[in-house]
């Protein structure tokens, strides 16, 4: 059932109060968030308060009620927005986000901010100036990332929705690991302003969810164009959630045999074989498709994005706002000691590599290249999605989470966490993540995940073949068991 109706449910019949409700999740959060890590800031009085004021029937709305957790890269006018780094660790936003702001029209109770890796950049939390956010179903395991707190907030039942920014599988990465529902909308389709930018061309807002009922209910409120927003696209935006039950007979199901790799973890392969046969059973029809160029996501991405990152990053400079060192001898002093002091290690690792792929003489041999790779790479979705299928299936990662520390000195191994979800950003397109099981680790059963990929602003779509997938499974409704 989808956790949101519940809730508003509840409230509707009196069956609880939506100071009980916000009070209850409040309290699940100081009990677990000092281990979980999953948030770096609660807004307790802010949450009680509107909660109070939907109890007395002056705040209204479809999610009046439901708390709300939001990844520490949107800005809010209240509370700090620090994107988990040394030199915006005070910095307080002069506005807000417009996706935070459609959520507080509608009525919902912002909890507080998560962890994420610093700027968005990093696959596993590990990134963050404030530590990690700790995987619930393995503490020793990673969560994923970038959006690693919201995943574990999610997973944890810490809110009954959260939100994070997917560049490159920032969203669906960390829900395949956590064992949720993951959203990466079409670029365009949810406003970025007030979203601080990591790679602009890439970066997209969505919702983590237990169902994926509760994942069309949020994106009817967020989506929708927003002149602040210039990549905000001009589409009206259709009723997600009408269509939730309307099945997949007839419909075409791609497998691209670029994601059959020999490297998938068995139990992956096995969920995604499951899959085929629960949309076979369904009246959907299973197809064959080619994405030969999905090889080249990984190195096209990190030259795309870092690239974007290094030019977005420089306004971080010492001077303007943000962590300004101290005792620097001139100018260039400042601002060499000012980033040196604020950025983390990925984050410097990323910058000099973007700086490089964009200066003299490397230019077009890197950038105007991966430029015209990603190109290549979308024609190849919009080739599949115009006459063989419409929708793509596939995993979500390869492998269960990883171990701390795991992978943290070597950024290569790092980096191919994404292989599987690179490629809708720089395409464009939207991904979903779904629970689809889980895989026996060192004796402990840890969450996996598949991926639905669809057309250009066909969420409605993705969200009703997904809704068929979950009918027929009951992974989504298992959750982890909290000491």
């Amino acid at each position: 059932m989808s956790k949101i109706n519940q809730i508003l449910g509840d409230i509707a019949s009196k069956k609880s109060t939506a100071v009980q409700i916000t009070q209850s999740y409040l309290d699940r959060i100081a009990k677990h968030n000092p281990i979980l890590n999953a948030y770096s800031e609660v807004y307790t009085d802010r949450a009680l308060q509107r909660a109070a004021a939907v109890d007395a029937g002056t705040l209204t709305g479809p999610l009046a009620g439901v708390p709300i957790a939001i990844k520490d890269n949107l800005c809010t006018t209240y509370g700090k927005t620090t994107c988990s780094s040394k030199i915006l660790e005070n910095f307080e936003a002069p506005y807000m986000a417009t996706a935070v702001q459609k959520l507080e029209d509608a009525g919902a109770i912002i909890l507080g901010k998560t962890i994420l890796d610093e700027f968005a950049m990093g696959s596993s939390t590990e990134n963050s100036a404030f530590g990690p956010s700790k995987n619930p179903w393995d503490t020793s395991c990673v969560p994923g990332g970038s959006s690693g707190g919201s995943a574990v907030a999610q997973a944890a039942e810490l809110a009954a929705v959260t939100f994070g920014s997917d560049t490159g599988g920032s969203i669906r990465q960390p829900a395949a690991y956590c064992g949720v529902v993951g959203l990466k909308p079409t670029y365009g389709r949810v406003s970025r302003w007030g979203l601080v930018a990591f790679a602009s061309s890439l970066d997209q807002i969505g919702p983590f969810t237990s169902n994926v009922e509760d994942a069309a209910i949020v994106m009817d409120i967020i989506c929708g164009h927003d002149e602040k927003d210039s990549t905000s696209a001009p589409n009206l935006k259709p009723d997600f959630a009408s269509k939730l039950n309307d099945g997949v007979k007839g419909l075409k199901i791609g497998i691209a045999k670029q994601y059959m790799s020999d490297n998938n973890n068995p139990a992956i392969t096995k969920a995604l074989n499951q899959a085929i046969e629960i949309y076979k059973n369904a009246g959907a029809e299973i197809v064959e498709v080619e994405l030969p160029h999905t090889e080249y996501g990984i190195p096209t991405y990190y030259v795309v994005a870092t690239a974007e990152a290094s030019s977005n990053l420089a306004r971080y400079d010492g001077i303007r706002y943000g962590k300004r060192a101290t005792g620097a001898d001139d100018l260039i002093d400042l601002y060499s000691r000012s980033r040196a002091e604020g950025f983390g290690e990925e984050v410097q690792r990323r910058i000099m590599l973007g700086t490089y792929v964009l200066s003299s003489g490397y230019y077009d041999a890197y950038y105007l290249r991966a430029l015209k790779v990603r190109r290549l790479i979308k024609n190849d979705f919009d080739a599949v999605f115009a006459d063989q299928c419409d929708v793509i299936l596939c995993p979500t990662t390869t492998d269960p989470a990883f171990k701390f520390g795991q992978n943290t000195g070597d950024p290569l191994a790092m980096y191919m966490n994404d292989i599987y979800t690179v490629t809708a950003n720089l395409a464009g397109i939207p991904g979903i993540s779904l629970p689809a099981g889980f895989a026996e680790i060192d004796g402990k059963q840890l969450p996996i995940g598949l991926q639905l990929l669809g057309p250009h602003f066909e969420e409605a779509k993705l969200l009703q073949i997904a809704q068929t997938y979950q009918a027929n499974t009951t992974y989504h409704t298992q959750t982890p068991e909290l000491n």
